[in-house]
């Protein structure tokens, strides 16, 4: 919201004010009601003398500000959520007592209350600008400060801040003096950025245990959750992945884990997959498995465990000086723990995860007319809040795999080593790191820098190859280009790989690795050789780039999909026809024939996963309009068969009966899940769990087989927040108008609604077969974006305009429209026309995609 932007320049002005923060006394009360909670906030700090600068602070009302003994008055201080500080001395101390909001949209002190028990659950959520939702602070992440954190909560609670907690003192309940309530005072935080304060609190389930660290201290671990969820929580396995990660961090960064205890809580109602507050990470509950999960999913909690890990020393020990080397944070935590989770866990694949989902990400990122680049212009606080985003995670991570490869492992992380040694507990920027590592190999990185950190945009790559009548290479090149917005043509180290049919398998038989620079790169030493069945580039995935195969290679690839024996390797070819489908080579409904021809070959999970949402996009918004019903029940029909051929118990099965569900279309579909559903129907080795269970509702739901009575039934059995989340899926997903106008209205006319349910209603509402039901909402869309920008908080307005976007038409008049909307709002906020902008390519993209499959 305006009101409550930051810029950086104000940031910068306000850093040469205030020269240092010498601590933070936070005192929180929450029993004084369910709406908002007491804060008092006592802040040190050093400034010059006679100069004028503000704290900053999100609250329905303040009850008194003093400075330096000089109490203010607050009605002429107190705006905009900014507290106005002048007179300044050298030394400073600032008391401000508030009243603060409880949030249950994931921003600032979040507050939950079980269906199941109505226990009371709250956690705070503060990255990017929340922590002024809670206490008053100079909210920019140069200022750093040690936190002591004192909390009044009910005596039966667990209290879990970034310090170890304390034993509690007695204390009196606000509002309810027959409840026993207690105080905890925490010990001092070392010196943290403000949106690395924690708290969480509640009547949490916790299993301990403990490690010891490289340097001989005892580390105690903790797993938390909701009481409810509790018999679900597998917290002997997340403490020994842990360990695992600990072990290597610390060896590979040779630095000991800067921090005392390390406790992992799952939260309600959490708008992301974790976040890495010191000694209390924060992570998604859908982490906690009820229900039967895909190797997937399961794997990419090994990943998200080890990115938080990853991050106290990435982030937590050294952090950014401002939001645009968020990179920094975000792109070193996502590489170091996929190379963690392939050397320290069972799940060894972990780049062929990355390639089948991080790069995909990626590269679809990149390719959008809002791409940035990896070290971004971060003008205020909206623009790092659209910035989380695959070029920051997925492309920064990449490019750092390439750059390992490029100098040497080795020198790497000794660069990184001594990175963190050097700038411990301060604030960084790019080229402090550059130094190190510059040091440690021996390169000048500034070149290399300009070009993949610098710019955006991704490049292509193609080879070029001759070959006599006999079939030997007589030459052989590497040709790059890029779009001409962004011209940028990039070194890049790779691979480039062999593979011909032995043993009935497309195996490699001669790979090279070469350095390619410049729009032609000339490979000689594979003059000579006789050509193979298949040429890959980018073998072993060490590039950032698109790849394509030359068209006797392709051929290969198709044909013989199912038998390339590397997992890796298939990940690239599936991801190099993907691309293609993208961007208007090759039909959708190529894709989708590659797809159902050779997806039950597929091993590893998230391939699957990847390749099947992939075939969900294709067939709904790339395949030329006039045979889409007839593809999409051709779809359904095969997944169905494939699931009953699956073998028993597997993951692919549950994966092919989990996207039967979602991609069902016709009234043959019907049978099956509602046989599936009341039991009459069994595949052997498949268990109908509760979520799968309303994964099959919602699909009869999709098809008009099932109503809203049935969802009310089968919510009164699963009377949990999942639960109604679930239920709140199910009945946007009603297709009919007047279903799609109760979901729409309930979380945009309604303004009261939880972050999650409004997830939730947001996803039911785009799951249509039929997308002519969606039409009568695009004029409400638009009609709808500046109000939703203006009256909701950042994370509630993001699920909204990106969720409720009527993607599926993918048609002239949606297109029309939304661009008619951005040419009529040119002055709109320009994080807000960011993700129209970005919702806009979805839909001419699958546009163009039309009309190649229509050809």
């Amino acid at each position: 919201m305006p009101a409550e932007n930051l810029t950086r320049a104000e940031a910068v002005e306000r850093a040469g004010v205030v020269t240092a923060v010498e601590s933070y006394a936070v005192d929180l009360d929450v029993t004084t009601g369910p709406e908002t909670f007491t804060s008092t906030t006592v802040i040190r700090f050093s400034a010059v003398p006679d100069a004028s600068t503000f704290v900053d602070l999100v609250a329905p009302s303040v009850r008194e500000v003093v400075l330096n003994g000089r109490s203010l008055d607050v009605a002429e201080v107190f705006a905009d959520s900014r507290i106005a500080l002048s007179g300044l001395e050298g030394v400073n101390e600032l008391r401000v007592v508030a009243d603060c909001a409880y949030m249950n949209t994931g921003e600032g002190l979040h507050r939950f209350v079980d269906p199941v028990d109505g226990e009371t659950y709250l956690y705070t959520q503060f990255e990017v600008p929340d922590a002024r939702r809670v206490f008053a602070t100079f909210e920019q992440p140069d200022l750093k400060a040690p936190f002591q954190v004192t909390v009044t909560a009910p005596a039966a609670w667990q209290v879990v801040s970034n310090q170890p907690t304390p034993e509690p003192t007695k204390a009196r309940h606000a509002t309810e003096p027959d409840v026993a309530a207690a105080t905890w005072t925490f010990e001092p935080t070392p010196r943290i950025s403000t949106y690395l304060v924690a708290l969480v609190a509640g009547p949490y389930a916790v299993q301990r245990g403990e490690l010891t660290s490289s340097d001989g201290r005892t580390i105690p671990l903790g797993v938390f959750c909701r009481a409810s969820l509790s018999e679900h929580l597998d917290a002997d396995y997340i403490m020994e992945t842990t360990r695992k990660g600990f072990e290597f961090y610390e060896t590979t960064f040779d630095v000991p884990y800067p921090f005392d205890k390390y406790d992992q809580l799952f939260v309600p109602e959490y708008n992301m997959g974790a976040m890495e507050n010191p000694g209390c990470v924060t992570f998604t509950e859908s982490y906690v498995f009820r229900s039967q999960v895909t190797d997937a999913v399961r794997e990419r909690r090994v990943v998200t465990i080890l990115h938080e890990l990853a991050h106290m020393w990435f982030g937590d020990l050294v952090t950014m000086k401002w939001w645009n080397d968020l990179w920094l944070n975000e792109s070193f935590a996502e590489y170091a723990s996929t190379l963690a989770t392939a050397e320290a866990t069972e799940w060894e694949a972990a780049w062929t995860t990355f390639s089948a989902m991080e790069k995909t990400w990626a590269y679809r990122q990149d390719q959008l007319p809002s791409t940035h680049p990896i070290v971004a212009e971060i003008r205020d606080l909206d623009d790092v809040q659209v910035n989380f985003d695959g070029i920051t995670y997925a492309k920064g991570a990449s490019v750092l795999k390439q750059l390992a490869a490029w100098v040497g492992r080795e020198e790497f992380l000794s660069g990184v080593s001594a990175y963190f040694k050097k700038h411990a507990w301060s604030n960084t920027e790019l080229r402090d790191l550059l130094v190190e590592l510059e040091a440690t190999s021996g390169r000048d990185l500034t070149a290399w820098s300009e070009a993949w950190l610098e710019t955006a945009g991704v490049n292509t790559l193609r080879p070029s190859i001759e070959t006599a009548d006999d079939g030997t290479i007589t030459g052989f090149a590497v040709l790059q280009s890029a779009v001409a917005d962004y011209p940028t043509i990039r070194p890049h180290r790779l691979g480039i790989g062999f593979y011909d049919i032995i043993d009935g398998t497309l195996q490699r038989t001669h790979q090279v690795v070469i350095d390619v620079d410049g729009e032609r790169t000339e490979v000689p030493g594979l003059v000579g050789r006789t050509r193979p069945a298949l040429v890959l580039l980018n073998d072993e995935d060490l590039a950032y780039a698109k790849i394509r195969l030359d068209d006797a290679s392709l051929a290969a690839a198709l044909e013989h999909l199912s038998r390339i024996a590397d997992p890796l390797t298939r990940s690239l070819v599936w991801g190099s026809v993907w691309d293609a489908v993208r961007d208007g080579e090759t039909p959708a409904s190529a894709y989708v024939d590659l797809v159902l021809g050779n997806i039950a070959a597929e091993t590893e999970s998230t391939t699957v996963r990847t390749t099947l949402n992939q075939l969900g996009l294709a067939v709904r918004s790339y395949v030329a309009p006039e045979r889409r019903v007839a593809t999409l029940a051709r779809v359904g029909d095969r997944l169905w068969d494939l699931a009953q051929a699956a073998d028993a118990g597997s993951d692919l099965q549950l994966q092919l009966v989990k996207f039967f569900a979602a991609l069902a279309s016709t009234p043959g579909h019907a049978t099956p899940l509602r046989g599936l559903l009341d039991g009459t129907v069994a595949l052997e080795g498949l268990t109908v769990d509760t979520d799968l269970r309303w994964e099959l509702l919602e699909g009869l739901v999709l098809l008009g087989e099932a109503d809203a009575a049935q969802i009310d039934t089968m919510l009164t059995q699963d009377d949990t927040a999942s639960g109604r989340q679930a239920a709140a899926r199910a009945r946007a997903a009603v297709p009919t108008v007047d279903g799609k106008e109760a979901a729409f209205a309930s979380v945009v006319d309604a303004t009261d609604v939880p972050n999650a349910i409004i997830r939730f209603t947001a996803s039911g509402f785009v799951h249509v077969s039929d997308p002519a039901v969606l039409e009568p909402f695009v004029a409400r869309y638009v009609d709808a974006l500046l109000d939703i920008w203006t009256t909701r908080s950042y994370h509630i307005a993001e699920e909204l305009i990106e969720g409720l976007y009527p993607a599926p038409l993918a048609s002239v008049a949606l297109r029309d429209a939304v661009q008619g909307w951005l040419d009529a709002h040119g002055d709109a906020p320009a994080a807000l026309r960011r993700m129209v902008i970005e919702q806009l390519a979805g839909t001419e993209r699958a546009l163009a995609a039309q009309a190649v499959d229509a050809a």
